[in-house]
């Protein structure tokens, strides 16, 4: 049933851009620039422009603005947690990387890590219309045949061995690892303990691994691992057991927050740290500094992340083809005071 031409005529015309330009005495083109967020606009201008959105009630029409240009600026993230400082950081860096380049983001969250959950994601993000996608994996899925993403769209994947099929950014894991124990080794330890992350986490596998092919390079003894789950209490639990171990005076720990833990579980016990063990931890965290005493940990550039994740989707968007490989993010250990040398 058609509306009446009174119901009609009642309805509020909506604002356009030619409105906004003409109460503002600017050109649509520059109502459009302010619009989309793009630099080159004078300021005075600028304020002049958003004055007359905001008088007009101006809302930019995002659904044309896509069918025109051929874009809805618009990034997709798909992701398992948010429970890790890893994937928060990643997920605000790529969230101020896209909103530099003038995209928003749409973030779906996967409950279980399966194929029909991230097919499910991606089904969603398609219904919202998105031009690319970036899935934080983390956990073991993508590792070589076990998932296979919908064709068609440009795809980066965080902290996954999907490499060969996709384009994959991530800190080096290893080469933080490595640089971890080395500082330790060269302090005159004769070994270092490991509290690792949980089994199912690719960070986790590439930190113990690199931390025993360290140990094992320079011909030292390979302890048992700690399990951890990447938690402040784990690290405590992981800290009571090193507490009984009279030969451990070294611990390289897989995150910061189990570090603290540990830290926790050495100060009841009345272990000095560092003058009885040293401890490192990974991601250097913007409360390591904090701690007490001061955490040695290795630095994650997660800034660095996020910008090489949404310049990879970009590129791939602008050329119209994928891209496949890992592409590393320097990682770096930043001394503090919880390492010293073994006391005699």
């Amino acid at each position: 049933m058609s509306e009446s031409p009174e119901v009609v005529a009642r309805r509020p015309r909506r604002v356009s851009m030619a409105d906004v330009a003409r109460h503002a005495g600017v050109s649509s083109q520059t109502v459009s620039r302010v619009s989309n967020g793009y630099p080159g606009v004078v300021d005075a201008t600028r304020q002049r422009v958003l004055s007359a959105m905001k008088e007009l009630g101006y809302r930019p029409n995002s659904a044309a603005r896509a069918l025109k240009s051929g874009e809805f600026r618009t990034v997709g993230v798909i992701l398992f947690t948010l429970e890790t400082t890893g994937n928060v950081r990643t997920l605000e860096a790529i969230a101020t990387s896209a909103a530099a380049e003038g995209y928003a983001i749409t973030l779906i969250p996967v409950a279980v890590p399966t194929q029909d959950g991230v097919y499910g994601a991606f089904t969603r993000l398609d219904e919202m219309a998105v031009d690319a996608v970036i899935v934080i994996m983390e956990v073991h899925l993508l590792d070589a045949v076990t998932v296979s993403l919908p064709p068609g769209v440009p795809v980066v994947v965080v902290d996954s061995d999907a490499g060969d099929r996709y384009s994959v950014v991530d800190t080096d894991q290893a080469h933080g690892a490595r640089e971890a124990v080395l500082h330790l080794l060269d302090l005159g330890h004769r070994t270092v303990w490991h509290v690792a992350g949980p089994d199912e986490s690719f960070s986790a596998q590439r930190r113990a691994a690199a931390w025993r092919a360290t140990l094992e390079a320079n011909g030292r003894e390979v302890p048992p691992i700690l399990p951890g789950d990447w938690s402040s209490e784990s690290g405590y639990q992981a800290g009571l057991r090193l507490v009984g171990e009279p030969d451990c005076t070294a611990v390289f720990v897989a995150n910061d927050q189990m570090a603290l833990g540990v830290l926790r579980a050495m100060h009841e016990a009345g272990r000095r740290v560092p003058g009885e063990i040293s401890v490192v931890g990974f991601d250097d965290i913007p409360e390591a500094g904090a701690f007490m005493p001061p955490l040695t940990t290795v630095h994650q550039d997660f800034a660095e992340m996020g910008r090489r994740c949404v310049a990879s989707v970009l590129r791939q968007m602008r050329m119209d083809a994928p891209e496949r490989g890992t592409t590393l993010v320097p990682t770096w250990l930043v001394h503090r005071d919880s390492t010293a040398p073994p006391s005699a």
